[in-house]
């Protein structure tokens, strides 16, 4: 059957130097496939992307048949609920994607608005079993598929014998705990004066970036560590195979395709617990893993990959394989099959 055209509703502000989100790639996709697609938004100031998003929707509404929205927590989660509202106006169908390991907790302070947009939609996609598990209380009939990436454009090197040349690479976010990571290189640059670090991301502004400058500044470590800013998404591969060991900071997470690049060139992976993290990364098979904010656990784990006989190969090649499974040739046909299966029912309603 011939696929209707598509609303797709999220942050497209990689032209702005961020780092480019899934929605944009899906929207390539989905184009690339034979839909239709309209998108939204790709204003950076975030009152005018909040219009944007909601005047497009009504707006272009004899232009797509069905919608895909991204939902987040906090402020942007009101952005999902206006766009929601005018897309019901509009009587078009709509599928959400589900965003952050900080919505779980949003949704306890905010049951009933979680469970009324949740409810709303004719189906509701989480990317990992973290959010399938802590959403369900608010729909029970969630539909889990993996964000996904292109693996054959990560090229694989096999980390048999790593050095401390470590990665970090999210946005420079409090949630991300960045200013873990000059901590963790100083506790390892007694042991291995070669250690360094480079950390690539946009710096988000709320302190996170300065914090992490003071930090490295105050251990004595800023010369091991370099920080070029953000990369167009284009690079992140060349960027990747720059280095062996990839550090994920992170207090808050979901399934971050950060992670998911650096398993697909190899990296030997080394990261915090948190959230959609445990069921993502197995510790000991694919990735070590660690408590949150734990500078001495994650050096010390990264001693175990530079010094532990046939470790690094096995995390390396582990990480490789399941990465493969998130191929967007795996992912893609599921997400189409929520879109067509939501413009369907719509129109046998």
């Amino acid at each position: 059957m011939s696929n209707p055209a598509a609303l797709v509703i999220g942050n497209f502000l990689s032209s702005s130097a961020f780092n480019e989100c899934l929605c944009e790639e899906l929207a390539r996709r989905l184009a690339s496939s034979g839909w239709g697609v309209v998108t939204a938004s790709d204003r950076l100031a975030k009152p005018a992307r909040l219009a944007d998003m909601v005047a497009t929707a009504w707006r272009a509404r004899g232009r797509y048949g069905v919608a895909w929205v991204d939902v987040f927590s906090g402020h942007a989660f009101l952005w999902a609920e206006a766009v929601c509202w005018t897309l019901r106006r509009a009587g078009k169908p709509y599928v959400l994607m589900l965003r952050g390991g900080a919505l779980p907790e949003f949704a306890s302070h905010w049951p009933r608005r979680v469970r009324a947009l949740l409810g709303s939609a004719t189906s509701v996609i989480v990317p990992s079993g973290y959010l399938f598990e802590r959403m369900r209380p608010y729909r029970a009939d969630l539909r889990l598929i993996p964000n996904a990436l292109h693996v054959q454009s990560y090229r694989f090197r096999l980390q048999s014998l790593p050095s401390p040349s470590l990665i970090w690479l999210r946005a420079f976010h409090r949630i991300y705990n960045p200013a873990l990571a000059p901590a963790v290189v100083a506790r390892l640059a007694e042991e291995w004066p070669g250690v360094r670090l480079t950390m690539h991301g946009p710096d988000k502004r709320d302190g996170a970036l300065e914090a992490t400058r003071d930090a490295a500044r105050q251990l004595g470590v800023e010369g091991l560590i370099r920080i070029p800013g953000a990369i167009p998404k284009d690079r992140v591969p060349e960027v990747l195979s720059t280095g062996d060991v990839f550090l994920n900071t992170t207090d808050f997470d979901n399934t971050p395709v950060s992670v998911l690049e650096a398993m697909a060139c190899g990296l030997c992976i080394v990261s915090t617990d948190a959230g959609g993290i445990r069921h993502l990364l197995t510790d000991g098979v694919d990735a070590l893993l660690t408590p949150r904010g734990d500078a001495e656990a994650m050096a010390s784990a990264v001693r175990r990959i530079l010094t532990e006989p046939g470790l690094a190969a096995r995390l390396s090649s582990n990480a490789r394989r399941k990465a493969e499974s998130f191929d967007w040739s795996v992912v893609l046909p599921e997400l189409e099959r929520e879109l067509q299966r939501a413009a369907a029912r719509e129109a046998t309603s």
